[in-house]
């Protein structure tokens, strides 16, 4: 069953990476007609262009969905059995969108809230030195650009629609918002467990310092105050 789920979410990526490369296409086609004066034929391809990457994120919706309902999934299946579509497109498998957001948002921050893309990428790459795969760095044919950037800026688009970047920026500048501030400091918060918990005067406990380890077990007589702390 879960080789299932990693199939459909490994299907998700590779259509993602399909219509990805359709858009850049098309906006190269754009490109040129607006060079040759070509009006009329490049409005209707920025159009198209705009209808796909509505298409694109109406998938990636979908994509979310699914993640949320089977959280976990990674996309890498262990079977040695190639699937017709990955042999027919002959592609492997891109480190997702998702895994660049925290890189992303911290990079920012740590660059004082604004920086150049060129900047932010550079070190959101060292961020996520290990998890990038020997694919992410292949160049596409599209765009001429390293696939790991081109995932990464799509991650950036998607973050500016959720708010968490601001859309008002100067152009070639990445900049976090304040709800992106507070979406990573919550992040952050999960992710780093609670080691120490000082109580005063609650309930039946006048005084109490836990420290916390990989397990904790709380041991002591009735009417001790056992119940009281569970509940905070």
């Amino acid at each position: 069953m879960d080789k299932v789920k990693n199939d459909v979410f490994t299907a998700f990526e590779i259509l993602l990476e399909e219509i990805e490369m359709v858009i850049a296409n098309l906006k190269e086609e754009a490109a040129i007609a607006l060079k040759k004066s070509e009006y009329d034929k490049a409005e209707k391809i920025i159009e198209n262009t705009k209808d796909i990457e509505q298409f694109r994120e109406k998938i990636k919706e979908l994509q979310n969905e699914r993640q949320r309902k089977f959280p976990g999934l990674s996309g890498k299946s262990k079977t040695k059995r190639k699937r017709k579509i990955a042999s027919k497109l002959k592609r492997g498998l891109r480190t997702p969108e998702d895994e660049f957001r925290i890189p992303i948002l911290e990079a920012i921050v740590e660059l004082g809230g604004s920086a150049p893309m060129s900047k932010v990428l550079n070190l959101v790459e060292k961020k996520m030195k290990g998890k990038l795969n020997e694919y992410d760095y292949q160049t596409l044919q599209s765009t001429s650009s390293i696939r790991w950037k081109n995932t990464a800026q799509w991650c950036r688009n998607t973050m500016v629609r959720e708010g968490l970047l601001k859309s008002d920026s100067p152009r070639g500048i990445w900049e976090i918002s304040e709800k992106g501030i507070e979406y990573l400091k919550k992040i952050n918060r999960k992710e780093t467990p609670m080691k120490t918990l000082l109580i005063e005067n609650f309930a039946r406990i006048k005084r109490a310092e836990i420290n916390f380890g990989d397990l904790t077990v709380f041991v002591g007589p009735q009417a001790t105050g056992k119940t009281w702390f569970l509940n905070l």
